[in-house]
C-alpha cells in the first residue's frame, strides 16, 4: 500500500518553501523586493537569495500568503509557495555550505 503523502507537520506546523522573483528595474520594484524579503523573514529563514523555508500552521500560512500577494505586482513579479511533503529526507537534498537554524533546539546567545 503506498504511503499517504501529507505536508510535513511539526505539531500543527507545515514546512513551506517560498520562492520569488521581483522585477527590480524601477525604484518601486526594488522597494517591493525589500518588502517581500522582510515578510518572508518574519516567518522563516533565508536559504537562497530569493528562497525561504517557513514553518507555519494553516492559519499562519494563509496570513503569509496574503501578505506576500499584497506586496507583489502580478504583472511584473513571480511568487511561488510550495508545501513540502514528508518524509522530508526523501524530498530535500542539499549540497554545499549552508547553516540552517534549528528553531526547535536550544537557543545560545
Amino acid at each position: 500500500m503506498p504511503r499517504r503523502m501529507c505536508p510535513i507537520s511539526i505539531g500543527d506546523a507545515m514546512l513551506i518553501l517560498v520562492a520569488y522573483d521581483v522585477s527590480t528595474e524601477t525604484a518601486k520594484g526594488r522597494r517591493r523586493l525589500r518588502r517581500v524579503a522582510k515578510v518572508c523573514q518574519d516567518y522563516g529563514q533565508r536559504v537562497q537569495k530569493s528562497v525561504f523555508e517557513c514553518e507555519v500552521d494553516a492559519a499562519t500560512y494563509e496570513v503569509l500568503e496574503n501578505r506576500l500577494r499584497g506586496e507583489i505586482d502580478l504583472d511584473e513579479d513571480n511568487l511561488r509557495l510550495y508545501r513540502l511533503h514528508e518524509p522530508v529526507e526523501e524530498h530535500i537534498k542539499q549540497f554545499g555550505r549552508f547553516r540552517a537554524t534549528d528553531f526547535d533546539g536550544p537557543l545560545v546567545v
